[in-house]
């Protein structure tokens, strides 16, 4: 049948439809100030505080390490180098650790002292605060204590010798420690500041910053902006003169907006259109090895199936990693039969779970009896709840694990919620599965293996408890001999597979759309890409 004319009034509709299209498709981008140069950047989910001492999301770590900086930093390969910190010197035991601070501003004109990372330092491992990440400050002395209120915080091992010399003494040597210091937990905070706001120091207006940038604006689902700190002390090598970050976590509108040349950088793109995304923007994708495990962890806290280690085996052995890593995602993932990533500094290589040499039927077969033993079958399935967060690919992840475990007779309803909600129900233990992955906050075995110390307390999601593991950490961390710690650490790696404390998936890659217009960016396996080192060529958006 052939379609009828339109009417007068209808053609005028699809006249007005199709100018609205046009401006749609067209670039939306904030007007850049004449001869500035202004950077539009995706960063994934929302960021949901910019306090160093608070923060534990990536999108967070983002945006804080471009305002601030700690006693070390990283240069654009992602290397340490010094940062408020000119140099240091270490006593022959590694115990005591002197940093000299550069003359340095915070960005209201306030000198940064020593005391600022002395009143951060016990503000973060003081029980109050709450920070996740209190468990890694606690390489100080006392820390542990000063965390379990046992001790007060002047007890730490933190001291200003004078404004600009800093001490701190630490638990046991740790020779990783100026990496460990470019994460956001050691970053220090404007003293002056917080005692006159309290938590609400980090609302614009209010925020003071000592790195290369400070806050303009925070408009929530929109987007941040922050602008060249004049008094940083290398502004005169900051190229980046504006930076606005937008939540960006439909992975597929995002790389659309970076094509439109609305977005100059996103951190993430869909993992399965990499090919395509080379064939229609050559020159954008850029992947990497990375220090990333996704894993699914078990909530051994409440009461239920997850305390019987058999349970916990038959789920991780009924996962198809090869699938999900070569088929499924197909962006350079490798499947994960251990947790430390491979190209980990310090990581002996070939801790895996004990069945991961069987094939996959023979591990679903194992799993189907496990479960019977656990007492559950045909009349009485296993039923559970997955959890994940509303990310492109997580939601892939979590269609297949859904599929295999429903291959060995297990009801699974599958829960999607956004990273915050997702991240506060992890702590407060609201969960039976979770889908979760973890980023390496230095080149260590450490940063992944320190995650299940029965100390560590919310980050620990599932609650795993081995003294056996703690004690090979703890001897690890006495261990002055470079290579029978790596064994040490080896061995706790594998305990903790033996005991399927978490189902590992797969080892990730960094995935990030850079227009090539973007200089400055260098891919490395932290996957750091401080502002302060970029740079935007000029011409039109593409």
């Amino acid at each position: 049948m052939a379609p009828k004319p339109l009417r007068p009034f209808a053609r005028l509709l699809l006249i007005a439809a199709l100018a609205l299209s046009a401006c749609q498709d067209a670039p939306q981008r904030p007007a850049c100030a004449a001869g500035k140069v202004c950077l539009q950047y995706g960063n994934d989910t929302e960021p949901a505080t910019l306090d160093p001492s608070i923060a534990q999301l990536i999108s967070e770590d983002l945006v804080i390490g471009d305002l601030m900086m700690g006693l070390t930093t990283e240069a654009a390969d992602g290397k340490t180098i010094p940062g408020m910190a000119e140099r240091w010197e270490t006593s022959a035991d590694g115990l005591t650790w002197t940093f000299h601070l550069q003359p340095a501003l915070w960005s209201d004109g306030t000198p940064v002292t020593a005391d600022d990372f002395v009143f951060a330092y016990r503000r973060i491992l003081d029980p109050k605060t709450g920070s996740p990440y209190a468990y890694m400050v606690q390489i100080l002395k006392n820390g542990a204590a000063a965390t379990a209120g046992t001790a007060p915080p002047p007890a730490i091992g933190a001291r200003a010798l004078d404004a600009r010399t800093l001490e701190l003494r630490l638990e046991h040597p740790a020779p990783y420690l100026p990496q460990l210091l470019t994460h956001n937990s050691f970053y220090p905070v404007p003293a002056h500041v917080v005692r006159r706001h309290g938590d609400a120091w980090i609302q614009p207006g209010r925020h003071v910053s000592n790195g290369a940038y400070r806050l303009v604006s925070w408009r929530l689902g929109d987007r941040m902006t922050v602008e060249k700190n004049p008094r940083f002390f290398d502004a005169a090598h900051v190229c980046v003169d504006r930076i606005d970050y937008y939540p960006t976590p439909d992975y597929v509108a995002a790389e659309r907006r970076v094509a439109r040349g609305e977005l100059d950088v996103t951190t993430q793109f869909q993992s399965n259109r990499l090919q395509h995304i080379r064939e229609v923007m050559p020159g954008y994708a850029r992947t990497h090895v990375w220090l990333m495990s996704a894993y699914m962890t078990f909530n051994t806290h409440d009461p239920g199936p997850f305390r019987d280690p058999r349970v916990r085996r038959a789920l991780s052995e009924s996962v198809d990693r090869e699938f999900i890593a070569r088929k499924l995602l197909r962006a350079g993932q490798l499947p994960a039969y251990g947790f430390v990533p491979p190209g980990t500094a310090n990581a002996e290589p070939g801790p895996a779970a004990i069945w991961a040499r069987k094939t996959f039927a023979a591990r679903q077969a194992e799993a189907r009896a496990l479960l019977a033993q656990a007492g559950y079958g045909p009349d009485r399935p296993l039923k559970i709840e997955l959890k994940t967060a509303t990310l492109t690919d997580s939601l892939l992840l979590a269609q297949a694990v859904q599929a295999d475990w429903r291959a060995v007779g297990v009801e699974v309803r599958t829960m999607q919620s956004e990273g915050q909600i997702l991240f506060a129900d992890l702590r407060s233990r609201n969960f039976q599965v979770a889908l979760v992955s973890w980023i390496g906050d230095f080149n260590d075995p450490l940063t992944f293996l320190g995650l299940f110390q029965s100390s560590t307390g919310a980050q620990n999601y599932g609650d795993y408890k081995n003294p056996a593991y703690d004690a090979l950490l703890a001897a690890a961390d006495q261990e002055p001999d470079a290579k029978r710690r790596t064994a040490l650490l080896g061995q706790a790696e594998q305990t903790m597979l033996n005991d399927d404390a978490i189902a590992p998936v797969y080892f990730g890659v960094s995935r990030s759309l850079v227009n090539p217009r973007v200089s400055g960016w260098v891919d490395n396996i932290q996957h750091r890409h401080r502002a302060r080192w970029l740079c935007v060529k000029p011409g039109a958006a593409p």
